[in-house]
């Protein structure tokens, strides 16, 4: 990966070329959609993948557009960025993370066939409570769909710890850059002073307020399973280790920032959120042979309230470890139930083609 640039090459360079990217985009849809759509007509098997590809393509690109331009008009307005602290214009960039997430949620749900179904608790039962929302990580556009509940379905304003390299998208950086989050560089990222920008990002949470942590710190694969195992084991931790081999949809979790958090947002309640539908998604080839992907993503919450939280770092440490174990049993048991519902459809179609 590229060295992040300076802030100033990133809003001078990468925002007006990302502009012109998404105006150039929108601009030649016309040619681009009629040659999309003759290429999913010649491909075998397309079910009108490239124009589907396309169209998600240019929807977030225009969405990047849209908000470049709400950040600036709201700059403006904010005394030229004197007062974009204020609560009021905090306010407005969290109306801009609806409005693109919403949008977005739409046009993903739209062209490729994606329903969401979400277990736990009801929106109604995490008000009036700050919230530490510990999520599990996997597959492409997980951490968009959750802080699109957060904001749109739990009214909430998130708090986000995310990789430095999401910094890249100029419309991230811009917009949280700033609201209360925290870009961890991969060099900061198992260093103290990663869990004491969690821990200060979990300073004065109020009641509508939710901090979200990913503590497997990156998405699911077999090989970053492996190597979490084998690093477990390097460091002197046998039964983390031990541990985590029982573990087997999820990467064993990092607990430094969570515990950072939980010191500092003792009055929060702890949101633990697991998802399944799209953990088989790894690469991007696996995204395009998925077009359209006519898949169920099943969401599961579940609230622990802070007086249930733990005390003290082993306790807390052990109590993550439980959970993290529950997440797996609960992936596995909705694979498992996938996988039977998928054998009934094929046993269904090879009946129907047996003939009478």
């Amino acid at each position: 990966m590229l060295p992040l640039p300076p802030w100033w090459v990133r809003r001078a360079v990468l925002a007006p070329l990302m502009f012109a990217v998404a105006l150039a985009a929108v601009v030649t849809l016309p040619v681009t959609a009629p040659l999309a759509a003759l290429w999913s007509l010649v491909l075998p098997g397309s079910r009108w993948r490239p124009l589907r590809a396309l169209t998600l393509v240019v929807v977030y690109l225009a969405l990047e557009a849209v908000g470049l331009v709400l950040l600036f008009v709201v700059w403006v307005v904010s005394g030229f960025g004197l007062w974009i602290r204020r609560p009021v214009f905090q306010r407005w960039h969290y109306d801009v993370v609806q409005l693109f997430l919403r949008v977005l949620f739409a046009a993903t749900r739209w062209v490729l066939h994606v329903r969401v179904e979400v277990e736990g608790p009801s929106p109604s039962s995490y008000t009036g409570r700050p919230l530490v929302v510990c999520c599990r990580h996997a597959g492409p556009g997980d951490s968009f769909l959750l802080v699109h509940a957060l904001t749109n379905w739990y009214a909430r304003e998130p708090r986000i710890v995310l990789k430095e390299t999401l910094r890249w998208d100029p419309a991230i950086d811009i917009l949280l850059g700033r609201l209360p989050s925290r870009f961890i560089s991969a060099r900061r990222l198992r260093s103290r002073s990663a869990e004491e920008a969690i821990g200060d990002l979990a300073r004065h949470l109020d009641d509508n307020d939710a901090l979200v942590i990913f503590p497997e710190g990156g998405n699911f694969t077999e090989h970053r399973r492996a190597r979490a195992i084998e690093r477990l084991r390097q460091e002197g931790h046998i039964d983390g280790a031990e541990r985590a081999e029982r573990m087997r949809y999820v990467l064993a979790p990092k607990p430094g920032g969570v515990l950072a958090a939980l010191d500092v947002a003792d009055q929060a309640d702890v949101v633990w959120v697991a998802h399944t539908g799209t953990d088989h998604l790894f690469t991007v080839a696996d995204v395009w042979r998925a077009l359209p992907a006519d898949m169920v993503i099943r969401m599961r919450w579940w609230q622990v309230p802070a007086g249930e939280v733990p005390v003290g770092r082993e306790a807390r440490i052990s109590w993550l470890f439980t959970w993290w174990h529950h997440i797996d049993a609960w992936i596995g048991a909705q694979r498992g139930e996938r996988r039977r519902r998928t054998l009934k459809v094929r046993l269904a179609e090879r009946r129907a083609r047996i003939p009478r």
